[in-house]
């Protein structure tokens, strides 16, 4: 439904909820906001929303159950309600707008601190191995004038066997062979063989915590902890939606998982519901925001039991499950179950 002009913002919500065939109660029930709140809105009575900053968000989530474009409502809201402030005319947009323009900056000033770091480890690198070869070739030289001694009272057998040294045992197999120093003497002994280890298994990697993601705070995010909960029985869902790109309302839904610390994981098992329409993404990365990290995995009109290997192994701390496509639900709307995701890595 679109907006008119000249219809409050409350009267249009109003209006589309009737359209909808939708009570007070249950567009409470769909958006977990109080009835008297909705009830507020609808006469135009904002402060029950406690600031701007939640009236936005209320306008946007009732707007999305009822089908309503909320764009022309925010911006309406933004003309005739908004309180002046720098706080109050921030948007959720602008904030993140913000945060990612201030994490870059942040992110900047360490590459260039690590680059200092890294120039003074080299200087002192190339010091040490400076004064390690002049003492080598300080130390090195009474011996090798002793060794020529021989060579010049000309007698070339001794000065070949003095060389050589004393024969050692062959070495074994993966070993180098030793140099003079290591076979001089009569008793060089070979150094132990180390230890060659395969390729490292994968283990189950167990999330410390999980949230929703999405525009808005995410859908359902009293919810999330089912995903992790290893329970059959329990799911965390999407909102339902008027159509499989989320009633073009948002460019997607999802999980962000936390893993307490940084992990390297290559692959993921997730228990969706048996409707298949599913499209989803993988993204890994160190910060929280990762909406503009390329998807470490995809998939699309996934169902049920959905497996993914990665194709290279992904590195960070946080892992978003990001739904793009909505399968279809037994009321003909739009909606994504999670029942239980699982993580491996190495």
């Amino acid at each position: 439904m679109g907006y008119r002009r000249g219809v409050s913002i409350g009267e249009a919500l109003a209006e589309a909820r009737r359209e909808a065939g939708l009570t007070v109660a249950q567009v409470s029930q769909r958006t977990r906001i109080r009835q008297t709140i909705i009830r507020g809105i609808e006469g135009d009575d904002y402060s029950v929303c406690g600031g701007d900053f939640y009236a936005r968000g209320h306008i946007r989530s009732i707007a999305k159950v009822v089908a309503a474009d909320p764009g022309p409502l925010i911006q309406e809201f933004d003309t005739t309600h908004r309180a002046p402030g720098a706080v109050s005319a921030t948007s959720i947009d602008e904030l993140l707008t913000r945060s990612r323009a201030a994490e870059q900056q942040r992110r900047k000033r360490q590459r260039r601190s690590w680059a200092v770091v890294a120039g003074a480890m080299t200087v002192g690198l190339a010091l040490l191995v400076g004064a390690v070869f002049v003492g080598y070739h300080f130390l090195a030289g009474p011996r090798r004038a002793a060794q020529a001694a021989p060579a010049a009272a000309g007698n070339a057998v001794t000065q070949h066997r003095a060389g050589q040294g004393t024969a050692g045992p062959a070495p074994s197999a993966g070993q180098g062979t030793a140099g003079p120093a290591a076979s001089t003497g009569p008793a060089a002994a070979s150094p132990a063989p180390t230890a060659s280890h395969g390729p490292a298994q994968a283990t189950a990697l167990t999330p410390a915590s999980v949230t929703a993601a999405g525009p808005g705070g995410g859908d359902n995010p009293q919810l999330a902890y089912r995903a992790i909960d290893a329970s059959r029985a329990t799911a965390w869902r999407t909102d339902w939606y008027t159509t499989a790109r989320f009633g073009n309302l948002y460019p997607g839904t999802g999980l962000l998982l936390d893993m307490g610390h940084p992990v390297t994981i290559t692959g993921v098992r997730i228990s969706l519901g048996s409707a298949p329409g599913a499209a989803l993404q993988i993204r890994v990365g160190a910060v929280r925001g990762l909406a503009q990290r390329p998807a470490a995995a995809r998939a699309a009109d996934a169902a049920g039991v959905l497996r993914l290997r990665f194709s290279r192994a992904a590195h960070g701390r946080y892992v978003l499950l990001w739904f793009t496509r909505l399968p279809v639900d037994p009321a003909g709307t739009f909606q994504a179950s999670v029942y239980n995701i699982k993580l491996t890595g190495a």
